[in-house]
């Protein structure tokens, strides 16, 4: 997570830091709607199986979700990938999604679980990659809006937190990831020239107004919509990062709204910091997972992969 002190209080500096957020701001965007005619995913000729290798976080991996199959990366094997490639009779399936990864990981170990990219053969026919969160500072993100919640319950504490520089370091965060991101889907691509890559998305994780959401979810009033607004600007990257590199985009967030972890526990498909389902806190439960899933397997029913 940057520094809230990372430019000073100098005026200049401040106005600097705010133009290249703009300027940058503008450039991913103006990619992406350049990029959504001459960067859209081939199209292949159909085969019903494949091998699928799923890169990712902890919301690939599904920590605490039964049964788990890797103590080393929290992983489930009824995580959505599992249940995807359960569902696509798929004749080879790798999952070497890892919690705490970010795209780092991708090119070097964590723990037992290697580079996440030696996974990817010439020969894999499907990729998905879920990653970024963690790049941005996701649990730094939710430790310090908690934290500073009850210094001003019905104000906005933990925007003013990231605002302090006079610009928002969360949205630099995300425009800072998206070449990274980029980076790690050029790599799939140079690895498995022939395979259909897929970036899949974050789920609604809270409410748009913060209703019923505390002290179960102990976040200030105003501070759940600029949390909201935090997770469709790193979807959004993700999704331009996706047009612009010859990958699909898989959208979690609608497939999930009304499910976010403020719901009680029978509608409820993401945890709160106290889970009463086994997941992590703020992640998907089960339920969740099969969301994802259904969005996963959706989207590669709207297209074709082959080997």
């Amino acid at each position: 997570m940057m520094s809230q002190h990372m430019y000073g209080n100098g005026t200049v500096p401040r106005r600097r830091a705010a133009m290249k957020l703009a300027v940058l701001g503008s450039l991913v965007l103006t990619v992406g709607v350049t990029g959504t005619v001459n960067a859209a995913p081939a199209k292949h000729e159909a085969q019903r199986h494949s091998s699928y290798v799923a890169l990712g976080d902890s919301y690939t991996s599904g920590p605490l979700i039964p049964r788990q199959v890797d103590a080393n990366c929290a992983r489930s094997d009824h995580n959505y990938p599992s249940i995807t490639a359960s569902e696509r009779h798929v004749d080879s399936f790798t999952d070497v999604s890892c919690g705490g990864a970010t795209t780092a990981e991708m090119w070097q170990a964590q723990g037992t679980n290697g580079p996440q990219l030696d996974a990817v053969q010439r020969d894999t026919g499907l990729v998905t990659v879920q990653i970024g969160g963690n790049d941005i500072g996701f649990g730094s993100i939710i430790s310090t809006c908690a934290g500073l919640s009850s210094t001003d319950p019905a104000g906005n504490p933990c925007e003013q937190h990231y605002r302090t520089t006079g610009y928002d370091q969360l949205s630099l965060k995300i425009l800072q990831t998206a070449p990274k991101v980029a980076r790690v889907l050029r790599a799939v691509h140079a690895k498995a020239p022939h395979a259909r890559v897929v970036v899949v998305g974050y789920p609604d994780l809270l409410p748009d107004d913060g209703t019923g959401c505390y002290p179960t979810v102990p976040f200030a009033a105003k501070d759940f919509p600029y949390l909201r607004d935090t997770g469709k600007r790193l979807n959004l990257m993700l999704r331009t990062v996706a047009l612009v590199n010859r990958a699909e985009y898989v959208d979690t967030y609608r497939p999930t709204v009304g499910h976010d972890m403020c719901k009680a526990p029978a509608d409820r498909w993401i945890e709160p910091l106290a889970p009463t389902s086994p997941a992590a806190p703020a992640h998907p439960n089960a339920k969740g997972m099969q969301a994802m899933a259904q969005a996963l397997v959706n989207t590669l029913k709207r297209g074709t992969w082959h080997h």
